[in-house]
């Protein structure tokens, strides 16, 4: 029963990475996507954060809490893995700057690609780490269904907004079975990994990154919103990957899915209630002029910004 959840979990994740890319593209423009990271300096406070402060900051936890090694293997993999595709979800459901959230991913997932091999040989000795096997699997779930949608968008945009549509609604679809058959998959796990101190390990570990990436995001809300999502959701595809390929031990696997499922549930949650507050009192925001332009403009206007209509299913 155990492996036909686990396998119906990876489906979902597979489903909801595919789906969202394709509606993502399906509602951006490629000079969307990259105008917001042509501002350098966020580029680099989104890499500082991601690849300095949040792997620094797991240090610090392994060293303060009483892990097990493979626990530690585990909680390092995901401190080193940035470029989730949860992202433009979570900001999605934030109200943020989706066409910003959908640059930083790809900025962070490609850095993660050469990242990795590098990062965890030193962070775990003994460590070996497949940079093509990371990079082929990144590549095939994330960049090539963004890739075929914005071509498909640049040159049928009529077509391409009802296929929006149609992914929009089966990437929520799938966030639901992500998380259903994720938390029955690895319910052993979860109750296993309590009490060793790795359930508040990766509570650290989340919200740090969140406020690591909000504090590094600017003067604009937009930005820290985005930015503070995108640095506490990690990787999940890539530190899973690493686990399978590089580990025995399935306690290193077994805490990469125990903290995939608590950030799961823990920003989920964040993100709509900065959704809720940013639709109560969007005047307060810093970036109250994107929230209304996003709210009341057609894509391709000078804002970037896809329409309300455009990233909400229904």
């Amino acid at each position: 029963m155990t492996s036909i959840l686990t396998s119906l979990s990876n489906g979902a994740v597979l489903l909801f990475v595919v789906t969202t890319m394709l509606a993502m593209g399906f509602s951006l423009t490629l000079s969307q996507i990259l105008a917001p990271l042509r501002q350098w300096q966020l580029v680099v406070r989104a890499l500082v954060a991601n690849f300095v402060l949040v792997p620094a900051l797991v240090f610090a936890v392994t060293l303060l809490i009483p892990l097990s090694d493979s626990l530690k293997t585990g909680l390092i993999l995901l401190g080193a893995a940035a470029g989730a595709p949860f992202l433009p979800k979570l900001a999605q459901f934030a109200h943020g700057q989706v066409a910003l959230s959908v640059g930083l991913m790809v900025l962070l997932m490609v850095v993660t690609i050469f990242y990795l091999p590098i990062a965890v040989p030193l962070l775990v000795p003994g460590a070996k780490v497949h940079p093509f096997d990371i990079a082929v699997s990144l590549v095939l779930t994330m960049l090539v269904p963004l890739g075929l949608a914005l071509v498909v968008r640049a040159r049928y945009p009529e077509p391409a907004g009802q296929l929006q549509h149609i992914m929009a609604q089966a990437s929520n679809v799938a966030i639901l079975l992500v998380l259903v058959t994720s938390l029955l998959a690895n319910f052993h796990e979860i109750i296993g990994v309590i009490g060793t101190g790795g359930i508040v390990a990766a509570l650290i570990l989340i919200g740090g990154g969140v406020v690591i990436g909000y504090l590094l995001g600017g003067p604009s809300g937009d930005t820290r919103t985005v930015l503070g999502l995108g640095t506490g959701q990690r990787n999940i595809s890539a530190a899973l990957l690493v686990s399978i390929q590089s580990f025995t031990n399935p306690n290193v696997l077994a805490m990469v899915l125990v903290a995939s499922t608590v950030g799961l549930f823990f920003l989920l949650p964040l993100s709509c209630e900065i959704g809720r507050r940013a639709a109560r009192t969007p005047n307060d925001r810093g970036g109250t002029q994107a929230y209304s332009n996003k709210r009341h403009k057609q894509p391709g206007t000078a804002t970037g910004q896809p329409t309300g209509a455009a990233l909400t299913a229904g």
